[in-house]
């Protein structure tokens, strides 16, 4: 039976690790993984992490399964530090959540969920993560796309997506990103959100947030301002968290799922279905990454040592986005837009011919939508990359 498959295309990010890899040429410059990568090209643990892992290792006594539905303690945490003491008490009951396998799991079980409460479709906006139409598309949603972001123009689309989403359909989904976008790095102001929430609740649309990057953009707080806003206005939701970046836990698969009902019994009735989701889907979550974002919240002291730490990434990030700016304008190109974007990726204006020649001719190495990882660039290499640029985009 197995000579009936067709080999399937490779994942293309996954695809320029091994180009990468391949690549000898010493001034190679990476700026596709999305990683979070410091000025010596590693993806480090926070020491708040370390402290946490080695409590956990003094106290920890059983290595046995938890319940699908996670460790309720991190949970707990998780959804104070995304909705707010004083907005997650307004919700209650009204609000469920549990533990999931990464951000990624997090995004299907909510497709799942939607599907079974016979949402038939989710809007999508253009451009969004490569991932996002797979993984959601594959709970049975159909996908519909709206306008987002225009790279030759660096601009959100907010009137395309307005416009478009004011013909959607009671019922459907309207997938957000709460910071950060991914690819563009543009995200919505406040003002925005206040009219998208407006918006979305008159269309009785479900919104559909992916809160990734919490705490990379403008802050802990800033990064979710607009996310409380449209978790105010509604009364149906789907919140999907990764703490991958937030605390640098990526191959440890640390998500939550949030689940906002009318009511605490229908929220109940949701949990339900998510959990049964989850337990065909991957049975139980992994512990290990949630332990540690549980024990770093518990501990004060651990707390304010992440902080600390994320906001370095954060100032980095910010940083390079401005020199960056500054050199290419000096290099005589016009990278302006780069510096208000937030968070780690911006999407430049190249087609898919200028990205190949920037791999082949220049060893940068990006995805052919032109997304470049800021934290990626390296502080002496970041002349030779505005150079570089500049030379394939001012043709």
């Amino acid at each position: 039976m197995l000579e009936n498959l067709k080999t399937e295309p490779p994942d293309p990010i996954l695809s320029l690790i091994d180009m990468l890899r391949a690549d000898k040429r010493p001034d190679k410059i990476d700026l596709g993984v999305g990683v979070y990568v410091d000025d010596f090209g590693r993806t480090p643990v926070m020491e708040a992490v370390k402290k946490a892992e080695k409590k956990l290792y003094g106290e920890q006594t059983s290595k046995a399964y938890v319940a699908s539905i996670g460790d309720a303690g991190f949970t707990a945490l998780v959804r104070e530090l995304v909705f707010g003491e004083a907005l997650s008490k307004t919700l209650g009951a009204r609000m469920a959540g549990f533990q999931a396998a990464g951000g990624m799991a997090a995004l299907r079980l909510g497709g799942e969920v939607l599907k079974r409460a016979g949402c038939e479709s989710v809007w999508m906006g253009r451009p969004t993560w490569a991932i996002h139409a797979p993984v959601i598309g594959a709970s049975g949603l159909a996908v519909r796309w709206h306008d987002y972001f225009d790279p030759a123009t660096q601009t959100v689309q907010f009137d395309a997506m307005m416009s478009a989403l004011g013909g959607a359909k009671k019922g459907e989904a309207v997938l957000l990103h709460a910071c950060c976008h991914n690819p563009s790095g543009a995200d919505l102001g406040i003002a925005q959100w206040r009219a998208l929430a407006e918006l979305v609740h008159q269309r009785g649309l479900i919104p559909f947030i992916d809160l990734a990057y919490q705490g990379l953009g403008d802050g802990i707080e800033e990064d979710v301002a607009g996310l409380r806003v449209m978790i105010e206005a509604a009364p149906e939701a789907v919140v999907a968290v990764s703490e991958s970046k937030t605390f640098g836990l990526y191959r440890e698969r640390t998500g939550a799922l949030f689940l906002l009902a009318k009511d605490a019994q229908t929220a109940g009735v949701a949990l339900s279905n998510g959990l049964v989701a989850a337990r065909v889907a991957y049975s139980m979550p992994p512990d290990h990454g949630a332990a540690i974002v549980r024990t770093v919240l518990e501990d004060e002291a651990m707390k304010r040592s992440w902080r600390r730490e994320l906001g370095a990434m954060r100032a980095r990030i910010k940083s390079l986005r401005a020199v960056l700016a500054d050199r290419a304008a000096a290099a005589g190109l016009d990278l302006e837009s780069v510096r208000g974007q937030r968070g780690m990726f911006s999407m430049l204006s190249l087609t898919p011919e200028q990205v190949l020649t920037l791999r082949a001719t220049h060893g940068v190495y990006m995805p052919e939508n032109g997304r470049i990882n800021i934290a990626g660039i390296s502080p002496e290499r970041i002349d030779a990359l505005a150079e570089k640029l500049r030379q394939v985009m001012a043709r």
